[in-house]
């Protein structure tokens, strides 16, 4: 899991403020959804953050380079931590404070 921190995402994803975070390792978390003729992309990082001024809170689904891919919005914390996609469980999430 050491490694895991070279894979540390930047404070901020889409002007949001990371809270927490879990990189899969050499095994994506699993595949978005292909759309149209483009293929599913890896999702290699997940994060969850919260903007500015806003009580909830977002997981973001981010590729190996953390560009996120997808977002859902949850009440809380705990619950972006239990709540994750049947389609992100491949690995399980090692979730790590910024």
């Amino acid at each position: 899991m050491k490694d895991d921190l070279f894979h540390r995402p930047p404070d901020m994803l889409d002007g949001a403020q990371v809270i927490k975070w879990a990189w899969s390792g050499n095994r994506p978390f699993g595949v978005m959804p292909d759309v149209g003729d483009e293929p599913g992309i890896e999702i290699y990082g997940l994060a969850i953050c919260r903007y500015k001024d806003l009580s909830q809170v977002y997981c973001f689904s981010c590729s190996s380079e953390w560009e996120v891919q997808n977002d859902s919005p949850c009440h809380s914390v705990e619950d972006a931590m239990k709540q994750l996609p049947d389609q992100y469980r491949q690995v399980k999430a090692q979730w790590r404070d910024v």
